[in-house]
């Protein structure tokens, strides 16, 4: 009997030491399994994703703050526009912001500076026909542009007002045969339309006739137009994104501020400016020779149509 007894506890000894040895090991393989599981759920570092501006720039040339070996400021039309990114001319003055997804337009004083103007710009002039500047359009033709914009960075003049700049134009033309019978010897018309950035504000300037009998002849002259006192949109845009529309059509030009705030010319003036052909600008034309000034415009969205 007391044999017996010594093999039960025997028995019963063996199977604790197995059952106690086995839980060990799970516990060991669980503790285990949570370290891997751990190690797996740590999260990885996301990359910043590279973002691009929604700008075809199949019918647009730039004009740079930079001159060529002529003296003149250096442009750049499609298709070599195209590449802007990879051109070392342009890289200084018009690059692309791939954290915001925008082109960039720097501008600021330089002695490369285009004809009947003191200032620089790195700013977009349409072409219709790419490569080509006699294709233009008329406000009977129509016309419309829309960009979605922002001022990055920009310097204060002496009295700490921010230096402004000029965002939007439309800029008038003489064809060939206007400009030979009024005898000027390059296509240049007045822009019947200039939108500013203005110490945080949009500010719209356009033409007015001085003499409102004037012959289609006579109104050819840019001595025959004047600035009108201009409108400054209730918005302050500041350096946040914003919106700007520009509707033409026969006698009317409306500009549109964030879809909700609006700007119509519709009278005797646009009527009568109807004699010229027109294009669109866009970009930074810096409207300071202050030392050491410059801005930044940034543009993530840009389309024209007709």
């Amino acid at each position: 009997m007391k044999h017996y007894r010594k093999e039960i506890l025997g028995i019963l000894l063996l199977t604790f030491l197995f059952v106690n040895a086995v839980s060990n090991a799970q516990k060991s393989s669980v503790s285990e399994s949570g370290v891997k599981i751990e190690k797996k759920s740590k999260k990885r570092k996301k990359r910043k994703k590279v973002k691009l501006p929604n700008i075809d720039l199949s019918h647009w040339k730039v004009t740079l703050p930079v001159a060529n070996s002529k003296g003149k400021p250096i442009e750049i039309s499609p298709p070599e526009i195209f590449d802007f990114a990879k051109n070392e001319v342009a890289k200084p003055y018009m690059y692309i912001d791939s954290t915001k997804g925008a082109i960039v337009f720097h501008a600021m004083p330089t002695n490369s500076k285009t004809r009947n103007t003191k200032y620089t710009r790195s700013e977009l002039r349409e072409q219709m026909e790419p490569g080509n500047n006699n294709k233009n359009w008329t406000f009977t033709d129509g016309a419309y542009m829309k960009g979605k914009l922002q001022m990055g960075e920009t310097t204060k003049d002496a009295n700490g007002k921010y230096h402004r700049t000029i965002i939007m134009q439309i800029h008038g033309r003489l064809t060939n045969q206007q400009r030979d019978l009024i005898g000027e010897d390059d296509n240049n018309a007045p822009p019947i339309l200039k939108i500013y950035w203005d110490n945080g504000k949009v500010r719209v300037k356009t033409k007015v006739l001085k003499n409102l009998n004037a012959s289609d002849k006579e109104l050819l002259h840019e001595h025959a137009w004047d600035d009108d006192e201009g409108f400054n949109f209730k918005q302050e845009v500041g350096f946040r994104k914003f919106t700007l529309e520009v509707k033409v059509s026969e006698g009317k030009m409306v500009i549109i501020l964030n879809g909700n705030e609006y700007k119509v010319y519709e009278n005797i003036h646009m009527k009568r400016w109807g004699v010229f052909e027109n294009y669109f600008k866009a970009g930074n034309y810096f409207q300071s020779r202050d030392e050491g000034s410059y801005s930044k415009i940034m543009y993530y969205e840009l389309e024209v149509s007709h």
